[in-house]
This record gives C-alpha cells, sequence and structure tokens, in this order.
C-alpha cells in the first residue's frame, strides 16, 4: 500500500513536495532518473543497506546530535568537492533525523545551492517530522537548530519496512512527535494511543501506518499553511521549548525523548493556565509514559530547574526578554503564547524537579 501527500512549496506553483508513505523505497530510482545522485549517510545506515548506499557516490557523516554541527557540515562540503559534486547534482539524504537535517543544509548552500535534494527517512522520527517540511539546521554550542534554512526536499520516501531495523528506543523516541500531532491538532490520533503499551502499538501496522500518515498530513496542513513558521507553524513546536533545554542540559536523551518530558510539562503549564484539566494532564502522561517515554528529567541527573531554564532562555524562539511558548487548549488542539521568561520560570519550576 502506498500513500502520497503532497506539501506546495512557495516559489515552485505546481511542483509540491512529495511524501510518499509505504512501499517507498521501491519508487527511488525513478526518482533520481536521469539525475547525478550523491548519496548523504551515516555509518550505521551504511553497513544496513550496503548495496542501497553503494549504487552511487556517497558522503558518510558521524552518529549523533554532536555531529550535526558546522563542522560536520564543513567536512560534507569538502567530500563533495572530492566527489566532483557540482551545482548540477543532486542530493539524497538516506538516514534519520540528523541526515536529512544536515543534507538539506548542505543541498541549499553547496555552491548556493544544488539542482534538487530529497529524502530517504529510515527513522520513525524522519518519516513523521524531521524530514518533512523543509526546515533544515544544524546545531551550535549545543543549542539545537541554532542556524539553518527552509528548503523543502523534492520528495520523501517512508518505508516502514525500514523501522524494522530501528533500534526499540529510537522508535519509541520518534512516536513522541506522534503524541505531539495527536494533541496539536488530531484528537482520534492521540486516543489512539489511550489503553495501549508501547508493545501494542508498534505490533499493529494499521495504527503504525495511521501515526505516520495522520503525522504527515497534519504537518502537511501546517506548512501549506505557513512554510516560515511565520504564525501557526509555531505550533508544531509543542513541548520542544524544554526539550531543547533537556537534552542541552542533560546530553542523555534523545530528541522524542525530551519531547515526552516537555509535552508533560507543557500540559502543566496549560493546566496552571486555565487552558486544560487535571485529568487531561494525566491523560497525556499517562499515554507518554505508556509509550516507555520519561515523562520528566531523571532527579538522578542532578540537573537543576535553574539549568534547564537558562537553556531555555536561549533558545531560537526568544525576543528580547519574552518566548513564544506552545500550550494545549484541551487535546487535540494548542495554542502559542508569548510569556515573560520570568512568567515561563514562575509557571515551570516545579514541574521541572
Amino acid at each position: 500500500m502506498i500513500e502520497e501527500i503532497s506539501v506546495p512549496r512557495t516559489g515552485r506553483p505546481g511542483e509540491p513536495s512529495r511524501v510518499v508513505i509505504g512501499d517507498a523505497l521501491a519508487l527511488l530510482d525513478g526518482w533520481l532518473e536521469g539525475r547525478r545522485a550523491v548519496v548523504i549517510t551515516d555509518s550505521n545506515l551504511k553497513a544496513a543497506y550496503p548495496e542501497l548506499v553503494g549504487r552511487f557516490p556517497h558522503v558518510v557523516i558521524g552518529l549523533g546530535e554532536r555531529h550535526k554541527t558546522l563542522e560536520t557540515v564543513g567536512e560534507v562540503y569538502r567530500e563533495l568537492l572530492r566527489l566532483g559534486a557540482d551545482r548540477g547534482s543532486y542530493l539524497v539524504g538516506i538516514g534519520g533525523g540528523i541526515v536529512t537535517d544536515v543534507t538539506g543544509f548542505v543541498a541549499s548552500t553547496y555552491m548556493r545551492g544544488v539542482s534538487g535534494f530529497g529524502f530517504v527517512a529510515t527513522s520513525l522520527l524522519a518519516q513523521v517530522d524531521a524530514s518533512v517540511g523543509g526546515k533544515n539546521g544544524v546545531n551550535l554550542d549545543g543549542y539545537k537548530n541554532f542556524v539553518g534554512v527552509f528548503n523543502q526536499p523534492d520528495f520523501v520516501l517512508c518505508d516502514r519496512k525500514m523501522l524494522d531495523t530501528l533500534p526499540e528506543r529510537e522508535l519509541r523516541a520518534g512516536l513522541a512527535e506522534v503524541v505531539k500531532c495527536g494533541l496539536i491538532g488530531d484528537r482520534s490520533l492521540f486516543e489512539l494511543f489511550e489503553g495501549r503499551t508501547f508493545a501494542d502499538f508498534t505490533a499493529d501496522p494499521e495504527a503504525m501506518h495511521r501515526a505516520i500518515t495522520a503525522s504527515v498530513g497534519l504537518k502537511a496542513r501546517v506548512v501549506a499553511a505557513d512554510e516560515r513558521e511565520r504564525g501557526d507553524r509555531k505550533l508544531l513546536n509543542l513541548g520542544h521549548t524544554l526539550a531543547h533545554a533537556v537534552e542541552k542540559c542533560t546530553g542523555r536523551y534523545l530528541h522524542g525523548e525530551a519531547v515526552g518530558i516537555g509535552l508533560c510539562v507543557a500540559a502543566g503549564v496549560s493546566r496552571k493556565l486555565g487552558l486544560v484539566t487535571e485529568s487531561d494532564v494525566a491523560r497525556v502522561v499517562r499515554v507518554v509514559g505508556a509509550m516507555g517515554l520519561p515523562t520528566a528529567v531523571a532527579p538522578e541527573l542532578g540537573i537543576s530547574a535553574e539549568q534547564l531554564l537558562a537553556a531555555a532562555a536561549s533558545d531560537k524562539k526568544r525576543e528580547a526578554a519574552s518566548i513564544d511558548y506552545v500550550l494545549m487548549e484541551g487535546i487535540g488542539r494548542a495554542v502559542c503564547r508569548r510569556l515573560t521568561l520570568a512568567d515561563l520560570n514562575t509557571l515551570t519550576t516545579d514541574l521541572l524537579v
């Protein structure tokens, strides 16, 4: 089964970014016909899919967030030069969110932009979030996605069979972004998780297919209305302000794990502001926990609320002494509010310790 979702691209009417979900890998050759493709991937993916990667000239980057940097981008530029890549080359990122972010950034900036780029998204996080919508960024001094561009890929192939090689921890992390999508704008998607464990959910092919297609569909609708994050696209940051702080301060959590914590904190803040009920908060915490995701920062790490809030205050969504913070209005609806940093500290301190 194959489903395709199109995401409009500013300045390219009639040429949407196309996200293909299902038995999608078989379509790669058709996308690349007549193109001079160069693959960017990581060492794990090269080992898992040697025949796929080996068909193309390729660049291999390191594993983990510590390699999602301008230094890595510079290394990729040099490898592309060595391979003879030019503005007519076509880049294909085969991997998870780090690979797709680096590939999109490089494709947009190498020689001021190559002829095009696309992704084969191999992690659940990449399939439902990172590779869709055109935000391509790298980290700076531990701050998430501080340097980046808006540029949507020509295609994203989301082949669910590729998730079979994904470590369980990575699969759990990807589900955090699906839960987020349900909380933002798809109540029935959130309810799909209720009463299930991680094992129940991931063993159900129909539930997994619904998770991917619904998340991509929601993100596609939001991006179509606000490609450059001037308005409603900010809602996709639910849980992320604190998540980025958790990632930076602890160095322990995967992005999706930190998002799980951030969703629970956002639910608690929303309750304090009278936007959700205590029952709603309990539902969020229960679903996040049932998927095997952390609901709070582990006390044994010794990370204080002050450290987390200081990191959050440096988030790229901050403007002067205020920050855009996404809150819940019940289950399945979100709203962005401008909070002062002082208010953010007051509202979240007791939720972080």
